[in-house]
């Protein structure tokens, strides 16, 4: 990857993490000013980070040890957790969205609640809580991952009525995003 597409995926995902709509923005920047010395090899090492051998950032030994237990009682493939995971919050168990999505899986809190998750920044309930609602959503779409993660993002009430992802923008990203993220943990890239 060369330096200035490392800075546009940075501003990218600093973009999503403050709920940035790209479609607002009026021209993706043009970088003519690299920075040289210690300030670039943090940013280069940061986005050799982003295309580490696995997909994006990975989970810690625990926090892995929480997704391989979860997928096992809930009967969800692993690469699908993890893949929600680093796009919810890129394995951060403190993340908060503007919208109030709370911990590793992003849960709402009306959502948080109906799965039985008490505290959204526990990692062992948010994995649990996610896990849990991520199977009753691909159950309610029999199976069908593209259904599911759209209704991960925009509820499953707005696919069933647009019969499949919404017109929604960044719920669209949000599908294209996280089904990449899981064939690449598939690959094992």
């Amino acid at each position: 990857m060369d330096f200035d597409s490392g800075l546009l995926r940075i501003q990218a995902r600093i973009d999503q993490i403050f709920g940035v709509d790209p479609q607002e923005q009026p021209t993706t920047p043009t970088i003519t000013n690299v920075p040289t010395g210690k300030f670039a090899s943090m940013v280069q090492q940061q986005t050799a980070n982003l295309d580490g051998a696995a997909a994006g950032p990975q989970a810690t030994p625990a926090i892995e040890q929480l997704v391989q237990s979860n997928s096992a009682a809930q009967g969800v493939d692993p690469d699908l957790i993890r893949a929600v995971m680093a796009n919810e919050s890129a394995f951060d168990p403190n993340a908060t969205s503007s919208a109030g999505a709370q911990g590793l899986m992003q849960l709402m809190p009306t959502t948080a609640s109906e799965v039985g998750v008490t505290n959204s920044y526990d990692p062992s309930q948010n994995v649990a809580g996610g896990t849990r609602y991520l199977r009753t959503l691909l159950e309610r779409f029999g199976g069908d991952l593209t259904h599911a993660v759209a209704a991960y993002n925009a509820g499953p009430e707005a696919v069933e009525k647009y019969n499949g992802v919404p017109p929604y923008p960044e719920t669209q990203s949000y599908v294209k995003n996280v089904l990449d993220t899981y064939r690449q943990y598939k690959s094992g890239q």
